[in-house]
């Protein structure tokens, strides 16, 4: 599929730095980058945003679990905080019901394992990743290679 046009981010004057600015301040509250990569892709799944991974994840220097994340309530590899901020970030994305879309059970769940700075980190990463998915998809950009 041909991209209607270049990334928006690109094309408005002034608008990618600070988006950019945004992502390094959510990557700096304590959030692991592992969990932060997990969120990413399953939002990205969610919204049908396809990334390109890696052959071998390993020579990459990508976690081995990403091609995994689709199907994390039933894999073994993903520890008790991951499998908290993937619930979060499905029930934001998926908005299934728009009142209760991120329930308490899921919210207070997510708590044991996040700060109130790095769960607001986490909800600030889960909206960001939906934007970016919306506007690469609006405008049909490329798949993206995952790093």
């Amino acid at each position: 599929m041909t991209p209607r046009m270049d990334n928006p981010s690109l094309v408005v004057p002034g608008a990618l730095q600070p988006l950019l600015d945004l992502t390094e301040v959510i990557g700096k509250v304590g959030v692991p980058q592992s969990t932060l990569d997990l969120v990413r892709l399953r939002v990205s799944e969610i919204n049908g945003r396809a990334y390109t991974l890696p052959d071998d994840p390993q020579t990459a220097d990508a976690d081995s679990r990403l091609p995994r994340v689709a199907t994390w309530r039933t894999e073994s590899c993903f520890d008790d905080a991951e499998r908290a901020a993937l619930e979060t970030a499905e029930a934001i994305t998926l908005m299934t019901d728009p009142e209760d879309m991120a329930s308490d059970e899921i919210w207070e769940h997510a708590a044991r394992f996040y700060s109130d700075e790095q769960l607001g980190a986490l909800v600030m990463h889960i909206g960001l990743v939906n934007f970016w998915n919306r506007v690469n998809v609006a405008t049909r950009q490329e798949a993206a290679a995952w790093r």
